[in-house]
């Protein structure tokens, strides 16, 4: 299976703790070994140095204690991919997503920019809420840039945040309600977004600070009468998404919700190949570890 991500909010989970989980892929025929790191604030680097890209970042003199599942070998970079802080913060850094020519036109992808190798090490040290990571992140995205399209999950006790990159600088976020869950295959996803909210109290919603006039220079609101739909925007809808992605939404949506869609025959509700699957659902019973 490719990397598919699972964001469960406290009051769907059966124990009201946020849970999130998810596998991590390779290209075919490839298999890196992984370990497990315990990374002490004097072991964190302050000047960060890409292998992939690159770039080379100052980081703040401040890290606090870090877990990390990075690379065995580290020849193709870190790739420090999931942990937690001493905040009691985790995030999960290593799922790429997808974005259409339009966006890519408008606002190309950084060569020298940051990516998966890279993000986990650069924020987990640095953040003290599911809140700042995306903050905290979004800077960086902002000033460097990034070479692939990535979605980020961030998690607290309280709160559970998904960002999503689009092109090379811009990045929107959105909070998992508390009473439902999202299943993120390796495509953009997020179906919803509140532009009043995210440039207000940021409740729900945040994003970079042009994004809305990106949107407009660009054209990029295909919406007709309605509510500005980012996987209209910034998303794909391709060949690939219906074999690949969409398919996997499908099945795990239609486990946690058996009855409350059809999903079957010419005239079913939702399809393996549908791209209207809703982002966030309330779930028919609480979701458990297993």
């Amino acid at each position: 299976m490719g990397c598919t991500t699972i964001l469960v909010g406290k009051n769907a989970s059966f124990d009201g703790s946020t849970m999130v989980a998810r596998t991590e892929d390779a290209p075919s025929g490839v298999f890196r070994a992984k370990k497990f790191v315990n990374v002490a604030p004097e072991e964190q680097p302050r000047k960060y140095k890409s292998v992939i890209s690159k770039v080379e970042i100052d980081l703040p003199n401040n890290p606090v204690r870090y877990t990390a599942v990075p690379n065995a070998i580290l020849d193709n970079g870190i790739w420090g991919q999931c942990g937690a802080n001493e905040y009691n913060v985790s995030m999960s850094a290593t799922e790429t997503i997808t974005s259409n020519e339009r966006v890519l036109g408008a606002d190309p992808l950084v060569d020298c920019g940051i990516g998966e190798e890279d993000i986990y090490t650069i924020v987990m040290p640095y953040i003290a809420s599911a809140r700042e990571g995306v903050t905290f992140l979004g800077n960086l995205l902002e000033k460097y840039g990034t070479y692939e399209m990535n979605g980020i999950a961030f998690q607290d006790e309280n709160e559970i945040w998904w960002l999503e990159t689009i092109g090379g600088h811009h990045w929107m976020a959105r909070r998992v309600p508390d009473d439902s869950y999202v299943i993120m295959p390796n495509q953009l996803g997020i179906d919803k977004f509140d532009f009043d909210d995210a440039f207000g109290a940021k409740k729900e919603f945040m994003c970079s600070a042009d994004l809305l006039d990106f949107v407009k220079k660009y054209h990029l609101d295909l919406s007709i009468g309605g509510d500005f739909n980012p996987r209209h925007a910034f998303g794909s809808r391709s060949d690939a998404d219906h074999t690949y992605n969409t398919p996997r939404a499908w099945i795990l949506q239609r486990y946690f919700n058996p009855t409350s869609n059809t999903y079957d025959g010419i005239n079913a509700d939702y399809r393996p190949d549908s791209d209207n699957l809703p982002w966030a659902r309330i779930p028919e019973k609480k979701i458990t570890v297993e």
